[in-house]
């Protein structure tokens, strides 16, 4: 059966959500966090970021509160960040499945 959008968050995005948790920002500052928090391992180009973004905003995770010049910065809303704390449940229970699996193989 094929998901419905936003029902679970691609990697990119998760970082994107786990980014504004942390202060609201404008779209550099979270290309930053992700690369800093990664140690490199995800590095998200601009025309994903701002896709994320545009996504995000339409789906009312982030709501844009300043801007100046081109940069605009957002925060996440409370729906935003219950997206976030249930993707991050559900990443906790397939971790959790794969840690018994692999426990039922050794033995």
């Amino acid at each position: 059966m094929p998901r419905k959008s936003m029902e679970s968050l691609t990697e990119s995005m998760f970082y994107v959500l786990m980014a504004f948790c942390q202060k609201p920002m404008c779209g550099i500052d979270v290309a930053d966090y992700i690369d800093e928090r990664t140690k490199g391992r995800l590095q998200i180009g601009p025309a994903t970021l701002y896709t994320i973004l545009s996504k995000f905003e339409k789906e009312r995770y982030i709501v844009e509160i300043h801007v100046e010049g081109r940069k605009r910065t957002y925060r996440i809303t409370e729906r935003g960040l219950k997206a976030y704390k249930e993707e991050v449940e559900r990443l906790k229970s397939c971790l959790y499945d794969a840690e018994n699996a692999a426990k039922e193989q050794e033995g």
